[in-house]
């Protein structure tokens, strides 16, 4: 898919699969949780917020929607500020907006009110932590990476069984306002999940190398050692074909991904379920997420499964679309606890997918900006889809249709994924071998060599050999004339050298190496 870079984190360092990286990945773990527990997880209360402001299904909606979008839609500009001043103080100060907003909810007075604290500034706190995670996570790991992202976004279905039920208990115990306050001081852990992102740094030794190395090369090695200032947001990555494949089919993606669970409860309710028991349906949810999403990634990091990841993906989408089209028809709670159990299951085979295949496309080098520009451009089908689906139920008054609006547009993003792979991706071709020639270049002669075709015949080997021969007796009996004449003139020639016989230097570099090449130069000779 667009082929794989090499994980090489900042500073050329390569990830180190493990050590402070675990740490790294309880961080996300819970910064993961937040960022995708609390859109649906804010979905109990919105039975209160509608008979409290007076407003419709479309209208509550736009709550979970705006979170999501600015999740998503910030994220270039998250890009530049990584870029810019390193996740850890990022992901503190996100963790600071996020809290606020929440805080700032509990004393609304209208659903615009909730639409700017919630929505926006609680979405920006939640952005500016869960961006720069996944940016870490992806420097700290590198053959553990497909099991490092499923356990990091095991965090969303955990989270969502424990806020779901607390959501419930805090609206009974304190009202939406309490409720809403209290959530807010919940959010304020994300500041210590930055705490955790440790810059990764080079280990001493290597350190201690590059120091000697260039007090040896001089100002000459530090010139070549010179790396060219990175971009705050690098736009190459369009270049890449799997990449805008990636980009348009997880547009198409999120416009149904996410509204079933937001309409779950609502759903149950509208069925004749009480409230504690509709809430349970996010939980029996959340709980079957927590086992899939590790699960996955494992499997993706199987050797067989890793190279063929988008494939994979596809199949994920297929399997969660299918379940929304056939839950369309669920009429009773034990249909629904049913449907809930599948769509656990597929919804965290994508969650744990997602981010490893765009990981796969771009590497490290590139993954921040790229994770940016994807947010971006699916915030847009964020701001869609589930406002569409709510504005679709106030119309027909029928749960059926939007889940089906949501599953086929799911089962859409993965034909058009598996399909554009098939046909715009492809192997490149390897170059013939007649045109191939390899330059190595020889420190102690000073000297490149040009390797042969593989092609080539024995009689051109050997015209190449001895052409190279002269060459290299040329230069032996110019060196030995000039050593000659500066001994004649009585000049002192350095010390350690051997003044050897023109003739005894020609027997010896026509004698073959242990490794069978012949000597390349009077002075490896000597």
């Amino acid at each position: 898919m667009g082929g794989v870079a090499l994980d090489v984190g900042a500073d050329g360092v390569k990830a180190p699969d493990g050590g402070w990286g675990w740490a790294v990945l309880s961080g996300c773990f819970v910064i993961t949780g937040f960022s995708y527990a609390f859109p649906k997880a804010i979905s109990v209360f919105f039975k209160e917020l509608i008979r409290e402001f007076g407003v419709g299904y479309s209208d509550t909606a736009w709550i979970s929607s705006i979170l999501l979008a600015m999740l998503y839609g910030t994220g270039p500009l998250c890009s530049v500020l990584v870029n810019r001043f390193g996740c850890r103080p990022v992901m503190m100060v996100g963790g600071l907006f996020a809290s606020l907003g929440m805080i700032l909810a509990s004393f609304s007075t209208s659903i615009i009110h909730i639409y700017l604290s919630t929505g926006v500034i609680t979405g920006l706190g939640l952005a500016l932590n869960f961006q720069p995670s996944l940016i870490m996570l992806n420097r700290y790991f590198s053959e553990k990476r497909p099991l490092a992202n499923g356990l990091s976004a095991a965090g969303s279905p955990v989270a969502l069984c424990c806020l779901s039920p607390l959501g419930q208990v805090l609206q009974y115990q304190y009202g939406w306002r309490g409720g809403f306050l209290i959530l807010g001081g919940i959010l304020l852990n994300c500041c210590v999940c930055g705490a955790l992102m440790r810059p990764l740094a080079a280990p001493k030794t290597l350190k201690a190398k590059d120091v000697e190395q260039d007090k040896e090369e001089g100002s000459v090695g530090a010139e070549k050692k010179q790396q060219p200032k990175a971009k705050l947001l690098d736009f190459s990555v369009f270049k890449d074909c799997g990449f805008l494949i990636y980009t348009v089919a997880a547009s198409i993606m999120v416009l149904g991904l996410f509204v079933p669970p937001v309409f779950f409860v609502s759903y149950a309710k509208e069925l004749g379920n009480e409230d504690t028991k509709s809430a349970l349906l996010l939980t029996i949810l959340g709980f079957i997420d927590i086992f899939a999403r590790p699960t996955c990634g494992v499997i993706a990091g199987l050797k067989w499964v890793r190279p063929r990841c988008v494939y994979f993906f596809s199949f994920a989408l297929i399997c969660n679309g299918v379940t929304d089209l056939i839950g369309s028809q669920a009429k009773d709670y034990s249909s629904l606890v049913i449907f809930c159990i599948f769509f656990g299951l597929s919804y965290g085979m994508v969650g744990a997918l997602q981010f490893e295949v765009l990981m796969t496309i771009v590497g490290t080098e590139k993954f921040s900006s790229a994770i940016g520009l994807v947010l971006l451009i699916e915030a847009i089908a964020v701001l869609v889809g589930p406002p569409g689906a709510g504005r679709l139920l106030d119309a027909t008054k029928n749960y059926m249709w939007v889940f089906l609006l949501a599953g086929s547009e799911v089962v859409l993003s993965a034909l058009v994924l598996a399909t554009c792979n098939l046909i715009f991706i492809r192997k490149e071709s390897s170059v013939p071998a007649d045109n191939l020639e390899d330059v190595t270049a020889t420190s102690d002669a000073k000297t490149e060599v040009f390797s042969k075709p593989t092609e080539a015949n024995d009689e051109e080997e050997k015209g190449a050999i001895e052409e190279h021969e002269k060459e290299t007796m040329k230069e032996a009996k110019k060196i030995l004339k000039e050593e000659q004449e500066q001994n004649e003139k009585g000049e002192e020639f350095r010390p350690g050298s051997v003044i050897m016989d023109s003739q005894e230097v020609e027997r010896f570099l026509k004698e073959p190496q242990l490794n069978g090449d012949m000597a390349v130069s009077p002075e490896t000779c000597l």
